[in-house]
């Protein structure tokens, strides 16, 4: 997203973009030359060349004014749409007599030349005098009035009509004085001001569509950027259960060494866990991690749990080179070792091997971490209840908080495109993680 964009929405402000506006009017505007020219020849009217570049002109007016009506209404953009549109009607009624005037100037020659040469088939000539009044020379009116000519203007029927009952006198001129010229040019603008009234509002009509678009779009973003600052959020917050619980864990191993007065181990102990510290602080809690790193973490933490457990903690590590950069969250595999240690190592006194595994399976990747150790019938009962419950609903109902927070994760960052299935195999405990096998950072 740009910095202006980003600014706008900052700002709560969201602007339909200036070359939508401006494409919006240059559609509209074209639409109406199209269908105006294609009536003008359709009707047959005369000049048509002429024409059609005065209309031309007229179009190129009617956008300017147009934009002069957007300037207007885009001021008024996060108000409620029934206010909008009371602006734009008030707005465009001015802006409609500005259209009608500019209209009428522009085709006022043409017209005129159009009336002379009606006039002159219709054996009328209409002249002014000097002081702008307009005479019509008839030199001979049809009694019967429905033999004029309906193409005759306006004001030429209405003279020879007066002059048809009685109120001209023969071979007078008859003359149309200013203020009927005024009245009837009042009623020309009128009539083109309507119509240039509604092709307005017609327009100002799309416009906010095209903003109410806007807005949606902007709204649909903002949610999208919510959701993903909740969704960070809630890694983190999952992340972080993460570290008290091994703290937990680990000081009680420390608590036990130095009451058995194994010191030198204490020490060693404790140098580890800054390592194992130092590491997994300094990387992002909502990020991903390659898959050696951490599988290299948690090898780190298999030696300061072996410090307690010397002669009965094995580790077994298979992960192949292909699948080293593979994109994994960070700290995902600790509770899963770490159940392990505490069911499988703590309550046997023979030796137990933990495995790591890695895999792709299909386009994704499958993470395995298992033991030898203690079955479910010789464990705690929920995670005895989690074989059943594991595949029936495709590993959902975890047992303890450290499976459970491995799952939460894991669909937090995936959504439903993960898999976490835990339970007994016969001769250990095993743990399976498919998910999506992602190579790339996020977002690059």
């Amino acid at each position: 997203m740009e910095n202006t964009e980003a600014d706008r929405l900052e700002e709560g402000q969201p602007r339909v973009p200036l070359v939508n506006v401006l494409l919006s009017m240059v559609a509209f505007w074209a639409c109406y030359f199209v269908l105006a020219t294609a009536r003008s020849y359709l009707i047959g009217f005369e000049f048509q060349d002429e024409l059609l570049l005065l209309r031309l002109v007229v179009i190129l007016a009617s956008l300017a004014v147009t934009v002069l009506l957007w300037l207007l209404l885009r001021g008024f953009d996060n108000r409620r749409l029934g206010l909008r549109f009371a602006v734009a009607f008030v707005a465009a009624l001015p802006a409609s007599l500005l259209l009608a005037v500019i209209n009428t100037e522009v085709f006022r020659e043409v017209e005129e030349r159009a009336i002379f040469r009606l006039s002159q088939e219709q054996g009328v000539t209409v002249r002014r005098d000097q002081t702008g009044n307009i005479l019509v020379d008839v030199p001979q009116i049809p009694d019967d009035l429905e033999e004029l000519d309906p193409g005759l203007p306006g004001e030429v029927r209405k003279a020879m009509e007066s002059a048809a009952s009685g109120e001209g006198q023969d071979g007078e001129p008859i003359v149309i004085d200013k203020e009927t010229q005024r009245n009837l040019l009042w009623v020309q603008l009128t009539d083109i001001a309507l119509g240039r009234y509604f092709l307005l509002l017609a327009w100002a009509a799309l416009y906010f569509a095209m903003t109410q678009a806007e807005h949606a779009r902007v709204a649909e973003r903002r949610e999208g950027e919510y959701k993903r600052a909740a969704k960070a959020a809630e890694l983190k917050s999952l992340r972080y259960q993460v570290n008290p619980h091994f703290l937990f864990n680990t000081l009680n191993s420390l608590s036990a060494l130095v009451m058995v007065g194994r010191n030198d181990q204490a020490e060693s102990m404790i140098q580890m866990i800054s390592t194992f510290y130092r590491r997994s602080l300094t990387g992002d809690p909502v990020g991903d991690v390659p898959l050696a790193e951490e599988i290299e973490l948690q090898r780190t933490y298999l030696q300061i749990e072996s410090v307690r457990f010397p002669d009965r903690l094995r580790t077994v590590i298979d992960v192949p080179e292909t699948l080293e950069s593979a994109r994994v969250p960070g700290m995902i595999l600790q509770p899963l070792i770490e159940n392990s240690v505490k069911y499988a190592v703590a309550p046997v006194n023979r030796p137990i091997t933990i495995f790591i595994s890695a895999i792709e399976e299909y386009g994704r990747l499958v993470i395995t971490v298992a033991d030898n150790g203690p079955g479910s019938g010789e464990k705690n009962a929920p995670r005895k209840g989690d074989t059943a419950a594991a595949h029936a609903s495709g590993g959902r109902n975890g047992f303890g908080i450290g499976l459970a927070n491995v799952r939460n994760r894991l669909e937090t960052r995936f959504g439903k495109d993960v898999s976490v299935v835990s339970g007994d195999t016969g001769h250990g405990w095993r743990t399976v993680i498919r998910m999506p096998l992602e190579r790339n950072v996020r977002g690059e």
